[in-house]
Formats: structure tokens, sequence, C-alpha cells
């Protein structure tokens, strides 16, 4: 294939195929803790990190790593403390990640805010080889979490108070639930895009959600139409010359829509399978009532 001539097509194309795992890998949680927009906050924050990267010339995608799981720490602080005023701070933290990214990057040398597009859209061409490090690494750490904890993520998700009866250390799973949904975020930044990463985290999730209420059937299509679309998008970005982040995510939208045409049929036809399975029940008049020694033989 011509396109898997070209070294940085290489590069987005590994970095897509990551994306597509790690984000709605760990979407999945965050569907079921219904924090579903916490992606766009941390991407606001994220902005910051980037700024910071090329005011003190360091990497943007491992300062805004960093920043971005400072702003993930701070959040579930907020969301555990704060009381009614919590939305507010929230708000604020969001949109001064957002002015901070904006004003550092002015700040530094040779610095303008066409050098933020690439992170807050997404850029195939600017994926460079220690960007390929830094996603490779980051995503292996949100597939370990979200793969080898996935019980205790998924018992916390579903209800806290019944986590924290069994002895799960609900407030450590909730502070790594929200760190890793941050370096998910980094590791997307430079194929989906800042402010349209929190889209792969969700529709892949909400899409496979309307064919399967299984955790493990919704994690494996999510993930497998995650990666699906990323290198969909990614593709049809190279030959059409549009934007990768909004190719990705209106694909994204798209695939939801057909499967949620596709689940009413499926979901009628598998009703009618089940009642015409069950067995129809004796009139109440013709009902024998079970002696107590046939009560005793099933166990009551």
């Amino acid at each position: 294939m011509e396109i898997l001539n070209y070294a940085f097509m290489q590069r987005a194309l590994l970095a897509a195929v990551l994306v597509g795992i790690t984000a709605p890998a760990i979407g999945i949680y965050l569907v079921q803790r219904r924090q579903a927009l916490m992606g766009d906050g941390i991407g606001h924050v994220a902005m910051t990190g980037v700024g910071l990267g090329f005011l003190l010339t360091w990497s943007p995608v491992w300062m805004a790593t960093l920043v971005s799981v400072l702003g993930a720490v701070l959040m579930e602080l907020i969301r555990w403390y704060g009381k009614t005023r919590g939305d507010i701070a929230l708000a604020m933290l969001f949109y001064g990640g957002m002015a901070g990214g904006v004003m550092f990057i002015n700040l530094a040398p040779g610095g303008s805010n066409a050098n933020l597009t690439s992170y807050l859209f997404g850029s195939l061409s600017t994926v460079s080889e220690s960007d390929v490090t830094a996603i490779c690494l980051l995503a292996a750490f949100v597939v370990l979490v979200t793969v080898g904890l996935r019980r205790q993520l998924f018992a916390v998700s579903q209800d806290e108070e019944f986590a924290r009866v069994t002895g799960l250390p609900v407030r450590a799973l909730n502070l790594l639930t929200a760190v890793t949904a941050a370096v998910t975020v980094t590791v997307a930044m430079r194929v989906v895009g800042l402010l349209l990463v929190s889209a792969l985290m969700v529709v892949p999730v909400a899409a496979a959600q309307q064919l399967t209420r299984s955790f493990a059937a919704t994690f494996a299509i999510s993930v497998a139409l995650g990666v699906s679309v990323t290198i969909g998008g990614t593709v049809t970005s190279y030959y059409q010359d549009v934007p990768p982040g909004a190719t990705i995510v209106l694909l994204t939208i798209g695939a939801f829509i057909l499967l949620s045409l596709l689940a009413a049929p499926l979901a009628r036809r598998r009703a009618r399978a089940l009642a015409a399975a069950q067995p129809a029940a004796d009139p109440a008049e013709c009902k024998i009532p079970a002696t107590r020694g046939a009560a005793d033989e099933v166990g009551v």
C-alpha cells in the first residue's frame, strides 16, 4: 500500500491503533460511572501542559501527561470534598486549563496559537518518533489497568457502596480511573485532538451497548469499533486531505447511528424468540399445589 511507504503515516497508523484501543477501554468505566464528559474536562486541563511544554522546551506529550494527571486528581478531590460549589470549581479548572494553554504557548519562544492547533484537533504529519514512544508507553499503562483490574473497576463503577462493603479500596480505584483517563487523553491528543478525544472514549461504548448489555461483550465490541474508526479516519484523512480528528469522530457517530438502527429489529427478534421458547403456563384452575414432600425434594 502506498500509504505505508511514508514514515509519518506508519507512525500515525500505529498511534491510531493505540488510541482506538485505549480510549474505549477506559471510556466504558466512565460511562458506567456517568462521567462521560470527564475526558472533555481533562482535555481542557491538558492544554496547559502542552503550553508549558513549549514554554519550557520540554516534550509537550509528557508535560501534558503530568498536568492532566494532576488535574484529574484535583477533579476527584473536588468530587469527594466539594459541596454546593463543586461544579463552579470544576468549571474554573476546565476553562483555566484552556486559558493557561493559550497563554503559555504564546509566551514560548516562537510560539503561536498555530502550534496549539495540531494538539486541539489532531495532526498526522506532526506525530514524531518521540511521540510514538511516549504513546506506546502510556497506552501500555492504560491497557494494564483497564484489563488487569477490570473486575475491581467494574464493581466500583456499578455500585460504590457495595464495592466498599466487599472491602475494595473505592477511593484508590476511583483515583486510578481518573489518572488512567488523563493518560488516555494525552495518548489520543496527537491523533484525535484534545477537544475531540472525549467522543472516542464515549461513543464507541454507547454504540456497543446498542447490541449487548454484557460488560465483556461491550468492552470487546467498543474496542474493535474504536480501532476500526481510528484506522478508517486516519486513512481517509490521508487520501482526502481532511482533519483526522473530525473524520474519526464523524465515523464514530455514523457507526453509532448504524448500530442503533440495527439494534431495534434485533431486539424485537430476540424478544419473539424468547417468548416462543417459554412453555405455555397451565391455567390457574388446573394447577396442582405442591405437597410438602415435593417441596422437600427441591430443598424448600
